[in-house]
């Protein structure tokens, strides 16, 4: 075989385990905040703002605090470094991607879905 094959299959192979290692290492898996306190991993958790738990956005730190309650009914408070997301208020289900430090779980990002605008109207 000639050298400029042999370099291509390698060159080829190396190309074909980065892209698998990059998109397993990418690939963050749904859970509840019981798990991610004993996983220790990033993961992403659906849930609902508690609006009846204080919320604080710090303009100076750029920090935005609430309580999320997760789909099996626990609450754990939210830290994440940037601004509160536009329609959050209105938001009924929001999904945060982070860890757990301590007793907070750290979102590196908020995700907030919105009210469909084509609901049926009501009917008068």
């Amino acid at each position: 075989m000639k050298k400029k094959y042999l370099i291509g299959i390698i060159v080829g192979i190396v190309f074909v385990i980065l892209a698998i290692y990059s998109f397993d290492s990418s690939k963050i898996e749904y859970s509840d905040f019981s798990s991610a306190r004993k996983e220790h991993k990033t993961v992403q958790i659906i849930g609902s703002w508690v609006k009846e738990l204080p919320s604080n956005y710090d303009n100076q730190k750029n920090e935005f605090k609430f309580h999320l309650k997760d789909e099996k009914n626990e609450t754990a408070e939210v830290l994440y470094n940037g601004g509160k997301p536009n329609n959050f208020d209105i938001a009924p289900m929001v999904v945060v991607k982070g860890k757990f430090e301590g007793d907070i779980f750290i979102a590196s990002e908020v995700l907030t879905k919105c009210p469909s605008k084509y609901e049926g109207k009501m009917q008068k």
